[in-house]
């Protein structure tokens, strides 16, 4: 007789797509993911950095990484659930790495492919003046833990200006979720159920300017091991 599973499993493979940013060039790609304390990873890589990419001179003249991602998390319970925190970074006039975007995006929880666009956005100078000390001394306003994009706690403090976007791609596949008494199909109208107010209210709310990704792609039907 099989024993009760004590955890629950979360798979994800996909890829950081495009990106525009048109005032740009020269960009690349980091991330990481954040979760809570009930997660960890049982494999595959928590945190990568891209090539660095120029805009494509044809169509739409987007930026083209097509970075992989792939990770499996194990949880007991849906609090907390992992969200994809991403920065893009390009070189000012002075060959300086200054940051041209955060954002950041739940992991999408029904099994499936899903296709997200994450608004991004910097933060601002407080002043003119500091503004001006910041572009001539080639120190932009940024972020000292990025995982701050990821939670609404002091985030009304902070001034930001949105600026480009990411689209990516995430393949989802749970197992074990419906042996632990959780449902994270389809409500039938792409609104996920069940799990939905333990897992996206978790780590907090995604306000402001490069609020959480759009899902583009619903669940494609694809049911959890």
């Amino acid at each position: 007789m099989a024993s009760n599973p004590s955890v629950f499993l979360l798979m994800l493979n996909g890829q950081i797509e495009t990106g525009d940013f048109p005032e740009f060039d020269d960009l690349y790609v980091k991330y990481n993911y954040t979760f809570g304390p009930d997660w960890a990873v049982t494999s595959g890589l928590e945190e990568g950095i891209s090539q660095v990419c120029k805009r494509n001179t044809y169509g739409q003249r987007d930026f083209v990484w097509n970075f992989p991602l792939e990770v499996t998390f194990k949880s007991t319970n849906p609090y907390g659930w992992p969200q994809l925190v991403v920065s893009v970074y390009g070189l000012d006039a002075f060959g300086t790495a200054v940051v041209r975007g955060y954002g950041a995006v739940h992991i999408p929880i029904t099994p499936g492919g899903h296709a997200c666009i994450i608004p991004m956005f910097v933060p601002e100078a407080s002043s003119r003046f500091q503004k001006f000390l910041g572009w001539f001394m080639g120190r932009r306003p940024e972020y000292v833990d990025t995982n701050v994009v990821a939670r609404g706690e002091g985030r009304e403090v902070t001034r930001v200006r949105s600026q480009g976007h990411l689209r990516v791609k995430f393949n989802i596949v749970t197992k074990d979720m419906k042996k632990l008494g959780y449902d994270c199909l389809s409500s039938g109208h792409g609104v996920p159920n069940a799990i939905t107010a333990a897992s996206i209210a978790a780590n907090g709310s995604n306000q402001g300017a490069g609020a959480a990704g759009r899902t583009l792609e619903g669940a494609s039907g694809t049911t959890e091991a």
